[in-house]
């Protein structure tokens, strides 16, 4: 069953924001799902017996809104639907959610041709390609698309600029499913990636008159702004979104992470190795000081040698890691160490997204 604030927030079409009410229930429903890493804490045995360390936990920290989003449309789905549903690629990047939807009965594919015809299929959380589209039209495929809506006014930016006869440029990281979907919204020739300085200092274009960027959601905010500085100076009359493109999300826990990396002797990140936010999280970490950062997938994941001499570690998520990921590292370090848990909170996050029409419970 969700949660009520979400509940709540699901008869609403639009974003809910700043409503005090359901910032309310939002934060006792973390008060909830927080209660093992508190009792963790108390029960700790023979404390006086373990070395002390101080966990700096970053806040905001794991799922977005638009993760949660594409979770809950699968999941409202499964529940509808007798027969199988198929998700095209992992719904976020994170294997342990990717295993819980698949214990519930989705089925995962790389593609839409290993969907059967007239099935019911879903697009992940990061975008798809036009042409993707087309072929679940014509494979008479009952498909919803689960993109952030983030990720949407990216593509809709795309379009549009295309449609008003200007290139795009597209700061992001080659390969990844969220560039690859909006590259294909386009004509191949219709847009150009740029991945980093070197290739902002060199890209070419036929029409520096004509010219427009957007990026990726889930850049790291620093390498995105020297990125952007660059193609700003040689090309004065490009046009820039007209919000920054890289999502709330990143920024913030971008943000919670500047703060606690030159506090902490050694970073711990919980995300997927394939999660674009996670990795930047490191790269954060360690750029503001905090080199001995690492980024694991869940608790076994730990390396202890690297524990030597640490006394204070910083926690946070990627944005598509559950929490109960970070009560699991917080319970196990529990089991070696006396805690002491300070929270570092850079702002509250209030943003929800409302499910598709007849997705609501």
């Amino acid at each position: 069953m969700l949660p009520l604030f979400q509940q709540l927030c699901l008869s609403d079409p639009v974003i809910c924001k700043n409503s005090s009410f359901l910032l309310d229930l939002k934060a006792k429903h973390q008060e909830f799902i927080q209660k093992p890493i508190k009792d963790a804490m108390a029960n700790t045995p023979s404390s006086q017996q373990k070395p002390p360390l101080l966990v700096l936990l970053a806040n905001p920290r794991g799922y977005c809104a638009g993760v949660e989003r594409a979770i809950q449309m699968v999941e409202a789905v499964l529940r509808q639907r007798e027969e199988p549903v198929y998700v095209r690629h992992e719904i976020v990047h994170n294997r342990h959610v990717v295993e819980e939807l698949e214990a519930k009965g989705a089925v995962f594919v790389d593609e839409v041709s290993q969907i059967p015809s007239q099935a019911v299929a879903i697009f992940s959380a990061h975008g798809v390609a036009r042409p993707v589209v087309k072929e679940a039209e014509a494979r008479g495929l009952e498909f919803l698309d689960a993109t952030c809506p983030l990720v949407n006014k990216v593509h809709n930016e795309t379009q549009h600029h295309h449609g008003q006869g200007r290139h795009v440029l597209l700061i992001g990281h080659k390969d990844h499913p969220e560039v690859i979907g909006t590259m294909g919204q386009v004509p191949v020739d219709a847009m150009t990636l740029v991945e980093n300085i070197e290739q902002a200092e060199t890209v070419n274009v036929a029409d520096e008159t004509s010219l427009a960027y957007v990026t990726q959601t889930t850049l790291s905010v620093d390498d995105a702004a020297t990125i952007i500085e660059v193609l700003e100076r040689r090309f004065p009359a490009m046009i820039a979104p007209n919000k920054a493109d890289i999502c709330y999300a990143t920024t913030n826990r971008q943000d919670a992470v500047r703060a606690i990396a030159p506090k902490a002797d050694a970073l711990l990140v919980i995300g997927a190795p394939n999660s674009s936010n996670s990795n930047r999280l490191v790269e954060v970490a360690r750029n503001y000081g905090c080199k001995k950062s690492v980024l694991i997938e869940r608790a076994s994941d730990i390396d202890w040698d690297d524990f030597e001499d640490v006394q204070t570690l910083g926690i946070t998520a990627g944005a598509s890691a559950p929490e109960v990921l970070v009560q699991e590292v917080i319970e196990t370090l529990s089991m070696r160490f006396q805690l002491r848990i300070e929270d570092v909170t850079v702002r509250q996050e209030d943003v929800v997204f409302s499910l598709p029409k007849g997705l609501e419970d």
